[in-house]
């Protein structure tokens, strides 16, 4: 079965559910849920919890999902996130973090690490529509510029106010049905959400008037949720790290040193026309950066990577990281959410070809690089001895590979160039005797040629283009 995702998506791991207490099995909607005896107000809790914060996100017009995440699957993702046991059901520490109040915006999106947008300028308007009565409008002017400072005093963005409700940035505060179909729900729920930098509602940042907004930590912090929802507004995802300020759930924190060196890195990564950045440019801060990004100064990488039609390459796991590849460059994503990146041959020395296709045979820890008709093996960073893919038993005709991902579950390696694909036994070292197939024929729905593949938790995914399918396989 297929499902189109288009470029967006992170994973987290699936486990069987684990209770002590007897399994209670409750079918709502068109999901199941298996959960112990728990109140009815706790279940509905945290059906709309998942729903809200965890759900697939949707393709678009004419693209139906042809199948549909467990309830037990997606609370793995929850409790993945948050570091929780992944028992795949509803725990009283999994209940209690539910129940913390917190931002409004969804916390997994596969395939990215910051939002993938960004506002294409560095001056950036703002406007305050709606009040609250909580506090004096003078109080909310200063909470709300001081906020957008905090991600001004560390990056090259700047922020002028406007009187026009055509600014960038419209802040409001509503409450329940406020006018963009995501309701607020009433105290200590959700406090606030932002919307990705675009048109219209895009940027936009509206608060939850049901909630007690103080200047103190006696209800919840105005200055403190701006500063969090702003970092949306400029295009930054939720970070799994409980120090950044980007962690989704509300905690009090310093106004002097809001923002994380993760926090840090994030802006300038969207925003910085250079990456390298030295702790002398901001003296007052305390700069704890890995030592890979202070070495590298890739601004055109920056710039692509917030392209809206980026396409990768080829795409491999190895071990529990995700290696992109784009031209001679690369990304690697860390299972943590962290990303390193720079030209391939800053990871893989001696390595100058652009990588059409790649795969990670986790028994040997060895990924194979595929570049037109020949292949390098890697392993521990180094850099084998360069080989034909005639090795591999191709006809003639094949004289480049677009695409290939190992299946563990059958020991196979598949093949795929322009509308076929061969599949290759990787314990007889030898092709099928059956290759090669239709593409279309095998995997409805996806329409070559495909550009990278990946296989993660029993589906392979698709990479065609900008958009990414991904298919049960």
């Amino acid at each position: 079965m297929g499902l189109f995702l288009g470029l967006a998506c992170v994973f987290a791991l699936f486990a069987p559910p684990c209770l002590g207490a007897p399994l209670l099995q409750v079918t709502q909607g068109d999901v199941t849920l298996h959960l112990g005896d728990k109140l009815q107000d706790d279940v509905v809790l945290a059906t709309k919890y998942i729903e809200r914060f965890y759900s697939f996100q949707k393709g678009p017009p004419g693209h139906k999902k042809r199948s549909h995440p467990s309830f037990s699957s997606k609370l793995i993702d929850m409790q993945s996130f948050f570091g929780l046991n992944q028992t795949g059901s509803l725990d009283t520490e999994t209940l209690a973090l539910m129940k913390m109040p917190r931002c409004g915006v969804p916390d997994i999106e596969e395939y990215v690490y910051n939002r993938g947008n960004r506002w294409k300028k560095n001056v950036i308007s703002y406007s305050i529509g709606r009040y609250t009565n909580d506090l004096p409008v003078s109080t909310v002017d200063s909470l709300i510029g001081a906020a957008l400072d905090v991600w001004a005093n560390v990056s090259p963005l700047r922020f002028i106010r406007s009187s026009s409700r055509q600014a960038d940035i419209m802040v409001e505060f509503g409450s329940k049905y406020h006018g963009d179909y995501y309701p607020f729900d009433g105290p200590k729920g959700t406090l606030a959400h932002a919307f990705d930098p675009g048109e219209g509602i895009g940027g936009d940042v509206h608060f939850d008037d049901d909630e007690q907004w103080t200047v103190d930590s006696q209800g919840f912090n105005l200055h403190l949720v701006a500063a969090h929802e702003f970092g949306h507004s400029l295009g930054l995802k939720h970070s799994q790290n409980p120090q950044s300020l980007m962690y989704p759930t509300y905690r009090n924190r310093q106004s002097q040193n809001m923002l994380s060196s993760e926090d840090i890195i994030n802006i300038n990564t969207l925003y910085a026309f250079h990456l390298f950045i030295t702790a002398s440019y901001y003296p007052r801060l305390n700069w704890n950066f890995p030592s890979w990004y202070t070495r590298l100064v890739y601004p055109r990488a920056v710039k692509d990577k917030c392209d809206p039609d980026l396409s990768f390459d080829s795409v491999t796991n190895v071990g529990t990281s995700i290696f992109f590849f784009k031209g001679r460059y690369l990304w690697i994503k860390n299972n943590n959410n962290g990303i390193k990146e720079g030209p391939i041959n800053t990871f893989i020395p001696k390595m100058n070809s652009t990588i059409d296709a790649a795969y990670w045979l986790g028994k040997n820890s060895t990924t194979f690089l595929f570049s037109g008709s020949s292949y390098w093996t890697v392993k521990d960073s180094r850099k084998g001895l360069r080989h034909k893919i005639s090795n591999f038993h191709f006809p003639a005709s094949v004289d480049h590979i677009d695409a290939a991902v190992y299946i563990p579950n059958t020991g196979h390696v598949l093949f795929f160039t322009q509308d076929r694909y061969w599949r290759y036994d990787v314990k007889r070292k030898a092709m099928d005797k059956s290759n090669p197939h239709i593409i279309a024929e095998d995997f409805p729905g996806i329409k070559p040629p495909i550009s990278a593949a990946l296989y993660k938790h029993g589906f392979i995914h698709f990479f065609a283009g900008a958009e990414v399918y991904k298919y049960d396989e």
